[in-house]
């Protein structure tokens, strides 16, 4: 009787553990993504307005610069829009012609 209380104990005990490791391993993936977010941020604004001059203390200039970063978001989303379109025509089967050099080889081998 004592070893299966014990067996429960143990099993209950893991549980718990395994949950609340699951609970903090939730947050340390939110802060992961919020740091990557934010230096995904920093960068692309960077690159964004390298070459640009905008006002940012002024109204004007800081819907400028939202206008810009969010046409190049755009165009980054469609540019990964058509690589996918493109990847999905492409013809991923088996190139017959490089399985009979594959098999020639072979056969040279034994």
């Amino acid at each position: 009787m004592i070893g299966v209380t014990l067996f429960v104990i143990a099993v209950l005990s893991i549980a718990i553990w395994v949950v609340v490791e699951v609970k903090r391993l939730k947050h340390k993936l939110f802060a992961i993504l919020l740091i990557g977010f934010l230096i995904f941020s920093y960068i692309s604004f960077a690159y964004v307005f390298k070459e640009k001059e905008v006002d940012y203390k002024t109204i004007p200039g800081v819907i400028e610069a939202s206008k810009i970063y969010m046409s190049w978001m755009i165009s980054i989303g469609m540019n990964f829009g058509h690589i996918t379109s493109n990847a999905i025509k492409m013809d991923w089967g088996a190139n017959q012609s490089v399985e009979n050099e594959i098999d020639v080889k072979l056969k040279k081998i034994k």
